[in-house]
């Protein structure tokens, strides 16, 4: 009989015993890693909800916006929708809902690596192909990418102003108290820093998104090959900033990163001119960003709300709450950000103020 796998946190404490501190970004990819494969986290009874889940109108406008720049880019053939991180594939059902009743039918591609969030994405789109990777998806068909927070749960490198030099932010156990915590390593970092870092203070911290730029820089490349048109809304930032924006969440309530590894949500912000950048060098064009409530009005988020309530009086005040949690400016309008790349033969997405 097999013994049973250690629980997260004891294999790191071991993995630091036995070789020292690991890195900020090593600590979140294995605590995300393990969150997201054990655990549907979404709804109610997770520990977060996201845009999709809040209401249809989401998905649908989103759907909407690709089959429109499909159409005016001349409604190429074999086209695909692929999302990253699709959470329980809600999005993704609206999009293709709304995206058949304007004749298109792309070929479905999830990046996922979740077991549990496959099977839930498997029940609403039976056939929906899965990658590990972007790298697996096909090469041939142009792109329409979807990727809603999916960029906040990958993991950042933090540097660490100690002094008059920077070093890389690592995880410790303090066995004494039983935690885990972020302390200033010993290694210096001498290159790869903005300019902004050259006036910071002691204790202020970069973060830098090396894994999320690499996989913006490689699926860009697929779409200049491709053709087609990313849309990414997250929460996040025009970098570079200074700050620390590694959280966590559980039960809809705001937790300690280092408290329990593994069993809370990790996040950081986005720093959206690190990965649009990474679009520019891939010969794309780069709009936005704007506030997602800016963009869901312009795709029609309005009208759309008043013909569910035609068509559902009962539902008023549901879709009236969903509508406002999605746009105002104090709830998720300013909050999350949207930005669009664009192969240079195609048109430009509504919504990005061009």
């Amino acid at each position: 009989m097999s013994a049973e796998p250690l629980p997260l946190g004891e294999r790191l404490a071991r993995q630091i015993a036995a070789g020292g501190p690991i890195s900020v970004a090593h600590y979140m990819a294995e605590a995300n890693q393990h969150y997201y494969a054990t655990r549907d986290p979404l709804g109610v009874e997770g520990d977060f909800t996201t845009a999709p889940e809040i209401s249809q109108m989401f998905g649908e406008l989103v759907g909407l916006c690709l089959t429109d720049v499909w159409m005016r880019s001349g409604r190429r053939p074999g086209a695909l929708y692929a999302e990253l991180g699709p959470g329980r594939g809600t999005l993704a059902s609206d999009a293709l809902r709304a995206m058949e009743s304007a004749a298109l039918a792309p070929r479905v591609h999830f990046v996922e690596t979740s077991p549990t969030l496959r099977e839930r994405q498997r029940a609403l789109i039976p056939h929906v192909v899965h990658h590990d990777a972007i790298d697996s998806l096909p090469n041939e068909g142009a792109l329409l990418i979807v990727a809603n927070e999916f960029f906040d749960a990958l993991p950042v490198r933090q540097c660490v102003r100690v002094g008059d030099e920077w070093r890389e932010r690592v995880v410790i156990r303090r066995e004494a108290e039983g935690r885990f915590m972020a302390v200033p390593g010993y290694r210096r970092i001498e290159s790869g820093l903005p300019a902004i870092a050259a006036g910071a203070q002691d204790g202020a911290i970069i973060e830098t998104p090396i894994v999320g730029a690499a996989i913006a820089y490689a699926l860009a490349q697929r779409i200049a090959r491709q053709g087609g048109v990313a849309i990414i809304i997250d929460y996040g930032y025009e970098g570079p900033l200074l700050g620390d924006t590694l959280q966590a969440v559980r039960a809809h309530q705001y937790a300690d990163p280092f408290a329990d590894p593994g069993e809370v949500d990790l996040t950081t912000h986005v720093d959206f001119t690190m990965i649009g950048n990474m679009a520019r060098q891939a010969g794309l064009r780069v709009l936005g960003t704007v506030g997602q409530g800016a963009l869901l009005r312009d795709l029609g988020i309005d009208a759309r709300a008043a013909q569910l309530v035609r068509t559902s009086p009962a539902r008023a005040q549901e879709v009236e709450a969903a509508r406002a949690r999605l746009t105002d400016d104090d709830a998720m309008g300013m909050l999350f950000r949207a930005m669009a790349w664009v192969h240079p033969d195609w048109a430009d997405p509504a919504g990005f103020g061009v």
